[in-house]
């Protein structure tokens, strides 16, 4: 049974830092595509930053020099590094497989509980 953890969110003001984290158990990241999504108010779900299972990263234009993506195969670990937070940035944050791990029958979506950022001042 696949299970994806995030933690690391919170309240921070605007220019502040966050690590985001995500244990995953029951899939090995090391040979999966992972990234990191984010779902703001009132919006969808949408792919904020990927790392490959060679290690290459690939991140949407607005997180761009902000955001760093990385990944400890031997942790079983995800991470999303965010620096110069803006109020945009607000949202809850999923880790997951590129595309989205799919399990049971019929076949959904398997997702974390996420981590909730807020910038705020």
């Amino acid at each position: 049974q696949v299970q994806l953890v995030e933690s690391g969110g919170d309240l921070v003001q605007p220019g502040g830092s966050l690590r985001l984290s995500c244990a995953a158990s029951g899939i090995s990241i090391g040979v999966n595509d992972m990234a990191w999504y984010r779902q703001a108010p009132r919006k969808q779900r949408a792919l904020v930053a990927v790392i490959s299972s060679r290690g290459s990263t690939i991140y949407v234009d607005s997180v761009k020099g902000r955001f760093t993506i990385s990944r400890d195969n031997a942790n079983n670990a995800v991470y999303l590094q965010m620096n110069s937070l803006k109020p945009e940035d607000t949202a809850v944050y999923y880790c997951n497989t590129v595309p989205p791990f799919k399990a049971g029958s019929p076949e959904s979506d398997v997702w974390g509980q996420g981590t909730q950022v807020t910038v705020s001042s």
